[in-house]
């Protein structure tokens, strides 16, 4: 059975972007009516495809696919081998789903093929990670599907993180397979989020429940109840449904997690915080020692990959919505500027992972380059060059910077795919793992499609 979609062309932006336009004027921003849509860039859609073709799609499919299990295979040695147990994590097979059900989109040559494969991975999702008994998507299995806890660091609680992307794959799926049943499967998993991680006081979601969506108050192994990377993902999760299922509930907790992002995740200075109390503290470590500090910096300190990538999604959600983009657009564009004022290389290019604010101006103190920040700065700038062409960053300089980067330091030549981090920083990324249960082919799929698309637009 076949549904008829509700949801905008991917490709259309009419409302949003006329309201951007009068924003723009009115906020004395000058253009000339060319400089919007001008194609000066050295870097053309034909190359970026060229690379999203060579090494996303043409690299991880059908390779991950598991013809004897289902879903996909997770652990590739750096030359493509596989090796590894091959644990299977719902966040990575859920980004699988969404990839290849937005690759079959995007490549219409290749739909039946992509599509094919997706398939695959939401009959994996519904008959091996999908709680049959208690609901919920169950965080790890063995490659044959049966479940996992106690090792890795994982424990069978399920978390936001991991049932958001399960409802972000399901809906782009059902989005663009048409299929009746992939729908009904996210509404189920947005009613359990609903259920048992909604917070009906704080607004927002609790990262942990436990195996029988009892909700763990107080966080779980370490971490406190709510944080950044659950709430963006869910906004993003949330943003997707909302565009094949406009139900006023979706609508309603959209808002919100839109409200919560921009007003109070985000904070002064312009980046986000990372995790928080139920009450949304943010849980911060300044007031103690440069030890604890540095000791406690995983919980506590600015991620640029991740703020880029948030003011993506913000807006994302701002058109999802037709709001006024204009609350959003300004958190969003401070949060861009003070991630190439502070987390920008300007010896080599590409932003650093992570810095502190020790003092007035942040010192870096995650000097890596992770690949999934650099390919989400990439998209970033991109979009801020469409949006504000003569501003004094120079958003489309800095694009270019940044695919030279990518080109030179992160896509590998030889064996196709990108490095886990950039080999100015990693050098021993080129011979780390392709692919593990944290690195598929989402970011930079995701990233490669919309550039892809945005620089068509403007040739």
């Amino acid at each position: 059975m076949m549904f008829t979609r509700s949801r905008r062309p991917r490709t259309a932006y009419p409302l949003f972007l006329i309201a951007l336009f009068v924003l723009l004027v009115a906020s004395g921003c000058e253009t000339d009516g060319t400089d919007a849509v001008r194609s000066g860039s050295q870097v053309t859609a034909e190359v970026v495809h060229e690379a999203l073709q060579r090494h996303v799609l043409g690299a991880w499919y059908p390779r991950v696919v598991d013809a004897d299990y289902g879903g996909y295979l997770s652990d590739f040695a750096y030359d493509w081998r596989p090796d590894g147990p091959q644990d299977k994590f719902i966040v990575t097979q859920a980004r699988h789903v969404w990839t290849l059900a937005r690759a079959a989109e995007f490549e219409p040559d290749r739909r039946e093929t992509y599509l094919g494969y997706a398939a695959q991975g939401v009959d994996f999702l519904r008959d091996h990670m999908w709680d049959a008994e208690q609901g919920g998507f169950v965080p790890l299995v063995t490659r044959d599907g049966t479940p996992r806890g106690g090792e890795n660091g994982f424990t069978q609680r399920k978390t936001a993180y991991g049932n958001a992307f399960g409802v972000y794959g399901l809906a782009a799926y059902a989005d663009v397979s048409g299929e009746a049943s992939a729908l009904r499967f996210a509404q189920d998993a947005f009613t359990w989020m609903e259920e048992h991680l909604h917070d009906p006081e704080h607004g927002g979601y609790f990262q942990f429940v436990d195996a029988d969506g009892a909700p763990i108050r107080d966080g779980s192994a370490g971490r406190p109840p709510k944080d950044q990377n659950s709430s963006i993902h869910v906004l993003e999760a949330l943003t997707e449904l909302y565009g094949v299922w406009p139900d006023p509930l979706v609508r309603e907790r959209l808002e919100e997690m839109l409200t919560i992002v921009r007003d109070t995740i985000v904070g002064e200075p312009p980046y986000l915080r990372l995790f928080f109390q139920a009450d949304w503290t943010p849980v911060s470590f300044a007031d103690s020692s440069r030890a604890a500090i540095e000791e406690h910096i995983g919980l506590d300190h600015v991620s640029f990959g991740h703020d880029v990538e948030t003011a993506f999604l913000m807006l994302e959600a701002a058109r999802a919505l037709e709001q006024d983009p204009a609350p959003t657009l300004d958190v969003g564009k401070r949060m861009v500027d003070h991630a190439l004022d502070h987390g920008w290389d300007e010896d080599v290019g590409g932003i650093f992972d992570g810095a502190y604010y020790f003092d007035a101006t942040p010192e870096i103190v995650l000097d890596g380059k992770a690949w999934w920040a650099q390919v989400e700065m990439m998209n970033t700038m991109l979009l801020m060059a469409d949006l504000y062409p003569d501003d004094e960053r120079d958003y489309m300089s800095r694009f270019e910077d940044m695919w030279q980067y990518i080109e030179e330091y992160l896509i590998d030549h030889d064996y196709g795919g990108v490095y886990a981090g950039g080999l100015d920083r990693e050098p021993e990324a080129e011979t780390a793992p392709k692919g593990n249960i944290w690195k598929a082919g989402y970011h930079d799929g995701r990233a490669l499609m919309h550039v892809t698309e945005r620089l068509r637009s403007r040739e």
